[in-house]
């Protein structure tokens, strides 16, 4: 899905995540993981990267596979930097969001696109079973 590269995005695709992974019954506590998990990485988005060619948009994608485990990843037009951990102060304001994803899934990365400045970044999370 598309959403604005912003805030508001956020709580859109927060509220479709969630009626989809309902409506399939997973379980809660995999849904509150993938909710934040995509917060994170759309908050990431819209703080350290341009939306899409230009526009005002950025693109959030999720996918349940086979044996249950859920990939979820944001495409947005890129920023100066690639996402990467860190290691905040204490006092610091930020820079937690990559160290509480890794927290919570099995892997995730970032992948370019081979033409223009997208960028992907995703998260593989398990699913409860495995």
């Amino acid at each position: 899905m598309t959403v604005l590269h912003g805030p508001s995005g956020v709580g859109i695709a927060r509220r479709r995540l969630r009626s989809e992974l309902q409506g399939n019954g997973a379980a809660e506590t995999i849904i509150d993981d993938a909710m934040l998990i995509l917060s994170e990485l759309l908050s990431n988005s819209y703080r350290h990267a341009r939306p899409l060619d230009g526009g005002q948009l950025i693109r959030a994608d999720w996918q349940q596979d086979s044996d249950g485990s859920l990939t979820i990843s944001v495409t947005d037009g890129g920023g100066p930097t690639r996402p990467r951990l860190s290691s905040p102060s204490i006092s610091a304001r930020g820079g937690r969001g990559l160290t509480i994803i890794t927290s919570l899934c099995r892997s995730w990365g970032v992948r370019e696109a081979p033409v223009g400045s997208a960028v992907t970044v995703w998260a593989v999370l398990q699913s409860s079973g495995g």
